[in-house]
């Protein structure tokens, strides 16, 4: 059976760990060549040597996507080491300092910047290498909290503070970032959608969530999200299985943002 990334060269941000980790596993074991980007060297290495013993392909890059000289070097060492790329999954992001208005100036900036300069910096890099390679397919990875707003009592019922403004701000500004490139990249075959995760337990929250019970109280499916899922889409959008659709934002959170 032909694996669905047969031949294709894939950079995942925020690899080391949690979405970011699970991804490059699944796209590595559906034949993509894998350039796993984070600042965390060690968890980067580690994801790297399970995927090779596996007999996958992977090469961990150090990068900082806030800052964009860096970005364009982890590109450039991508391209030498597997001569082009075909997938781009911007995954890398957090959410820094307390909640408006006592949030800092240089906790908004630096979640900004993690997020969407982030974001923006790996995509521009990416792209004159989609178009030579005649397409390619650009992930982005938005937050619930783009569009919904955590009030009081959700931060009550989970014993917790909830997202800075700014993460929201940012992921907003993800999701309108998708559209717009979407549009420019119609003609050159290249494929930009936005995965929006609702409650995804990853590894370093140690099987919780910080307003976990908020969260089953409105979702329509019971339990929660895993990295898994979040890879499962990921490839599906990455390979031909999402050859016509772009320009779209898609809920994974078990129904937590329906109206109903």
């Amino acid at each position: 059976m032909t694996k669905k990334l047969e031949g294709k060269v894939a950079i995942v941000t925020g690899g080391s760990d949690g979405i970011g980790a699970e991804t490059c596993r699944r796209f590595a074991r559906e034949g993509a060549r894998v350039a796993i980007m984070a600042r965390t060297e060690p968890k980067g290495l580690e994801v790297q040597e399970e995927i090779r013993r596996e007999g996958g392909d992977a090469t961990f890059i150090r990068c900082d996507v806030t800052d964009s000289a860096a970005v364009k070097a982890a590109v450039d060492e991508t391209v030498s080491t597997y001569e082009g790329i075909n997938v781009l999954m911007n995954n890398a992001g957090r959410g820094f300092g307390g909640i408006f208005p006592d949030e800092e100036d240089d906790d908004f900036d630096a979640t900004i910047r993690v997020n969407l300069f982030g974001t923006f910096y790996m995509s521009r890099a990416v792209w004159p290498h989609l178009v030579e390679a005649g397409g390619g397919v650009i992930i982005n990875v938005s937050s619930v909290a783009a569009v919904i707003a955590h009030n009081k009592r959700s931060f009550d019922a989970g014993g917790a503070i909830g997202p800075p403004s700014a993460y929201a701000a940012a992921k907003g500004g993800v999701e309108a970032f998708t559209r717009y490139t979407a549009a420019k990249g119609g003609h050159h075959n290249i494929r930009i959608n936005c995965i929006r995760p609702g409650q995804i337990l990853v590894p370093y929250m140690g099987g919780t969530h910080p307003i976990k019970p908020y969260f089953e109280m409105r979702q329509l499916l019971n339990g929660s999200g895993y990295p898994e899922d979040a890879a499962n889409l990921a490839l599906f959008l990455a390979s031909d299985d999402g050859r016509f659709i772009t320009a779209e934002t898609i809920d994974l959170d078990g129904g937590y943002g329906a109206k109903v």
